[in-house]
């Protein structure tokens, strides 16, 4: 029997991987139903609504610029201290051109799906994710804590072979789930944008840019996957790697973050693992520095800033998942298993 096929079945079997798998799916349902419902496709008879709404605005503007300068007219004459209230000159208070006034203020919103698409893959991969890594750490942990895992290898005593079977068959059914989840997404949202939105000037380079997006997305659901996987593994529980989450997020970033604004680093954000993992989705992250100014030649004076690529995040996040899947793999060979 191969021992492949035997673990995917375990895992595919779990009550444990059917529930959380499908819970993600009912919160990205939820998502992308929310997005739906929350949008609406602008027409004529928006457009006018909008107008409409900017000129009682302007007029707005108007009758209050008419009765300020009134009051201060009043306050003048009547030699009343206006405390700074008032410019010198009451002829200064006056409306704003209408053209300061925008209609595109008061349209509803509405789903562009070449500027607004891009950006629900974020969430997307995050909350597939999220879900990779508890069932990763459930799928091994359990194995352990239940003493399957050293039944099993009475059977089977290659070590390394059956952990990285085991990881083998995680991934497949983590990619299995994603991948048509990925396809539904984009879909879904293309649906949304139909009938909810715009899909105007959406060419081949925006799709190929969606897809590559969308291709970062699997692989950091099966990088979490992994690394939740690889901590269990490394605890022999689960909680091991839910652990060392809290761990990570509370001291290692939120403290590291209190701790780093402290000290008044600059571009404190790069050394937060939230912001490589933004880089990799987005392609580039630019920070600011805003203690720091860089004159143009138009006199301004702009934020020193500093670029993260997903490049360089695709280097970090391949060191930590090969530092901690190598810790695990390095366990399993050393430890006494009874």
């Amino acid at each position: 029997m191969s021992l492949y096929r035997t673990e995917l079945r375990r895992l595919t079997k779990r009550r444990f991987t059917r529930y959380m798998t499908l819970l993600g799916l009912l919160v990205l349902l939820a998502v992308m139903v929310g997005t739906f419902l929350s949008n609406q496709k602008l027409d004529a008879d928006a457009l006018a609504r909008a107008e409409r709404q900017a000129d009682q605005q302007y007029q707005e503007q108007v009758r209050w610029s008419e009765q300020e300068r009134t009051a201060c007219e009043a306050a003048k004459t009547a030699g009343t201290p206006n405390d700074g209230r008032y410019p010198d000159d009451c002829s200064m208070i006056s409306a704003p051109p209408r053209e300061a006034i925008e209609a595109s203020w008061f349209l509803p919103s509405t789903f562009n799906f070449r500027e607004t698409f891009p950006e629900t893959l974020i969430p997307f991969a995050a909350i597939l994710a999220l879900v990779g890594f508890v069932i990763g750490a459930s799928y091994v942990g359990v194995e352990w804590s239940s003493g399957g895992m050293m039944n099993l290898l009475l059977w089977r005593p290659k070590r390394l072979t059956v952990l990285l079977t085991k990881l083998a068959a995680l991934l497949t059914g983590m990619l299995a789930v994603a991948l048509p989840a990925a396809v539904a997404w984009f879909g879904g949202f293309w649906l949304v944008a139909t009938f909810r939105g715009s899909t105007e000037k959406v060419t081949s380079g925006v799709w190929q840019s969606a897809a590559l997006t969308g291709v970062r997305a699997l692989v950091l659901v099966l990088v979490f996957a992994t690394v939740g996987f690889a901590l269990a593994s490394l605890g022999r529980h689960t909680a091991m790697a839910l652990g060392g989450v809290v761990a990570v997020a509370v001291v290692g970033q939120f403290g590291l973050g209190i701790l780093l604004e402290m000290a008044s680093v600059r571009f404190m954000e790069m050394w937060l693992l939230p912001t490589y993992v933004l880089a990799w989705m987005q392609k580039k992250v630019t920070l600011q520095n805003w203690d720091s100014c860089n004159a143009t030649v138009y006199g301004e004076c702009k934020p020193e800033t500093f670029d993260i690529t997903w490049q360089q995040s695709s280097v970090l996040l391949g060191v930590g998942v090969a530092v901690v899947l190598g810790a695990a793999l390095w366990m399993m060979r050393r430890r006494d298993i009874s």
